[in-house]
């Protein structure tokens, strides 16, 4: 049950999202992909996403000014809800939502609400407690981004996906851990993501572990909690198997979404109409040549640099009861 806000504590106080972008900035991690390097880039979006900012998300100095008021004025009115009172932290819910406060401010408690009601997903979810998701080499960014600038996600839905190593929980915490990085790029807020799930070798054994309420949950996160915008997700080399896991997901897919999901086995010149060769691994028909080894271990040291930054996180949402210090 939510703390009526005669019970929180008046004195609680958000650090500020400038605040949380300086302890980043004292750390943000340069990410080494072999002879690739991937940065975390916090400030400066340029001329190209300024205009990309302006045409698509009518992203003006007035807008963004009016916006900002009015969403404070509606976050005003959810006392048990606390985050900063900051423009930049605001523009991370705004931009997805084309600057629409109400639109904004619904998707704002619906992320807040999702970390409330999962806590066995979000308590305590810190870089330092889910090196196993990155270890095992299934997640990870790709250091170039597409030609319209949106950040592509790389996850590892196959045969190197060991469930009795690294269960579907654990998958999703390190998951919402890379997506959570990439919404505090400014640039990634303005043109998204775009995810590659390389199925190559999904087996009957890894279909087992899926469940409906996994399912139900995961697409409730990525469909109305997440703010980011998800341009597409390609799956490749899929097999007869990943029909069976498609089955899973299947009714609890929204119409919009599900307009963005396309398949290409290793059909790469379809691949290529949604993100150029450049920018694709060479395993999937691009020019980017990867380490295949295990450099996961250096991505969670990279991320781990970040800590700090989720720490201050964790201290954002609805405030019940029982976690109030």
């Amino acid at each position: 049950m939510m703390a009526s806000s005669a019970t929180m504590e008046n004195n609680f106080e958000c650090p500020s999202k400038k605040d949380v972008y300086r302890i980043w900035q004292e750390s943000a991690p340069k990410i080494k992909f072999g002879e690739h390097e991937l940065n975390i880039e916090l400030e400066g979006i340029g001329e190209f996403f300024m205009q990309k900012a302006k045409e698509e998300l009518r992203e003006t100095p007035e807008i963004i000014a009016e916006s900002c008021t009015q969403l404070t004025e509606l976050i005003a009115g959810e006392p048990d809800l606390k985050v900063p009172n900051d423009e930049e932290f605001y523009k991370m819910f705004l931009r997805p939502c084309k600057y629409y406060p109400k639109s904004a401010f619904s998707l704002m408690k619906r992320y807040y609400r999702f970390r409330l009601n999962y806590p066995h997903i979000y308590a305590d979810l810190l870089p330092s407690k889910e090196k196993t998701a990155f270890c095992a080499n299934l997640i990870y960014p790709l250091p170039f981004r597409a030609k319209d600038g949106s950040r592509i996600l790389i996850i590892e839905g196959g045969k190197r996906w060991n469930p009795k190593e690294v269960s579907l929980n654990t998958l999703l915490r390190g998951l919402i851990i890379m997506l959570y990085m990439a919404v505090a790029e400014p640039k990634n807020q303005i043109s998204g993501a775009r995810v590659i799930i390389d199925a190559e070798g999904l087996s009957l054994s890894h279909v087992t572990y899926i469940t409906p309420s996994f399912a139900k949950m995961l697409l409730e996160f990525i469909q109305k909690c997440m703010p980011i915008r998800f341009k597409s997700i390609h799956i490749v080399k899929q097999s007869f198997f990943f029909n069976m896991a498609f089955a899973i997901f299947k009714p609890f897919l929204e119409e919009k979404i599900r307009k963005r999901i396309h398949f290409h086995g290793t059909n790469w010149e379809s691949l290529m109409i949604y993100i150029d060769q450049k920018a694709l691994l060479k395993r999937h028909g691009g020019e980017l040549d990867m380490p295949e080894g295990p450099f996961g271990m250096t991505l969670w040291e990279s991320i781990l640099l970040c800590e700090s930054f989720f720490e201050v996180d964790q201290q954002y949402g609805y405030k019940t009861d029982n976690n109030i210090k």
